[in-house]
């Protein structure tokens, strides 16, 4: 086994990966707030973040991206909500934050152990 191919490290990747993804769709869901017919995007977070742990290490990230319902819809069919689209945002860079900084100690964590052995 390799140092850095830990299951803890894999688990922060995917997080992370997921963490990403959804910011595009927020990005592309802002983007978009003037499209006519355009309709909001987004992943369930904590149900994707289950699948990626029953999936194999060498899957790729692949979230189901749906579509939100139950939005109001504007007269051209667009349903964007830039206050929900702004609250997914710092909430997703919060949570990108945060896995950062998990990964940032579980690297720590293991240069503590590799000067330890020396």
């Amino acid at each position: 086994m390799n140092w850095f191919e830990t299951p803890t490290l894999h688990r922060l990747e995917q997080y992370l990966d997921l963490v990403a993804f959804r910011h595009e769709l927020i990005s592309s869901n802002l983007a978009n707030v003037d499209t006519p017919g355009y309709r909001t995007q987004d992943v369930d977070f904590a149900s994707e973040m289950r699948r990626a742990g029953l999936r194999q290490e060498d899957d790729p990230v692949a979230p189901r991206v749906k579509e939100i319902k139950g939005l109001i819809e504007r007269p051209d069919g667009n349903n964007v909500s830039l206050d929900r689209e702004s609250l997914a945002l710092a909430r997703t860079q919060l949570q990108y934050r945060a896995g950062v900084e998990l990964l940032r100690n579980e690297l720590h964590t293991l240069q503590a152990a590799i000067n330890e052995g020396k």
